[in-house]
């Protein structure tokens, strides 16, 4: 049976290739450093030269994960284009589109344990992606009075909560195993909820009942 990985290459790439499918396959926690070289067809030694144990490993595929992530909210945040409400559901939008396409990295960026801040390459790299979102975020909420307006560090942290939330409970699997409505669904209308709250967006308008209205209301 030919090995899958390594052969002559980018050491260093195989490997954390490697990491991110053992990631998928097992989660971060499910194998050992010993088991990616295997994996990788390298001798458990030759994963030493270019990491020093499986959690750098983790963060290497953390930090392309969160690279990647903010070249996707880039492209879905355009500039806040055609409006800077429908830019910023794209951005939501595009954080489960991540999680789906590229979910070894998405488990190495929000699902191992790992502290962003001992590793300054993974902090930037985890900051740009934030930046993005807090550009947009700022962005919305300038409709708002100034004495009326949250941080927007604030409202990112909760937008990306409800995303995450998303992903996790409704995202996973093929789409509708989970929930009767689907998974963009639910964050779309979860974000309008929030962003309603904040008197970003104005209220449904209650309908009209007629004649009758208030007939049940004491």
């Amino acid at each position: 049976m030919a090995k899958r990985g390594y052969h002559h290459g980018n050491l260093r790439r195989a490997l954390i290739d490697t990491t991110l499918r053992l990631i998928e396959e097992k989660g971060p926690h499910g194998f050992t450093m010993a088991e990616a070289a295997k994996a990788a067809g390298v001798s458990p030694a030759a994963p030493y030269r270019h990491f020093s144990g499986k959690e750098q490993m983790i963060a290497a595929a953390a930090r392309e994960g969160f690279e990647i992530f903010a070249d996707l909210l880039e492209f879905a945040w355009r500039g806040g284009q055609p409006s800077a409400l429908a830019a910023f559901e794209a951005t939501g939008r595009a954080y489960l589109a991540f999680a789906r396409k590229h979910p070894g990295h998405y488990i190495a960026m929000f699902e191992s344990g790992l502290h962003l801040n001992r590793d300054p390459d993974l902090a930037r790299a985890s900051a740009r992606a934030r930046e993005v979102m807090e550009r947009a975020a700022a962005r919305l909420l300038e409709q708002l009075p100034e004495g009326r307006r949250p941080p927007a560090s604030m409202v990112t942290q909760h937008v990306w909560a409800l995303s995450h939330g998303v992903v996790e409970l409704f995202a996973r699997g093929e789409p509708g195993a989970n929930a009767p409505y689907a998974p963009e669904d639910l964050l779309e209308s979860g974000i309008g909820i929030y962003l309603r709250g904040l008197g970003v967006l104005p209220p449904d308008r209650e309908p009209d009942r007629g004649p009758d209205r208030g007939r049940f209301e004491k």
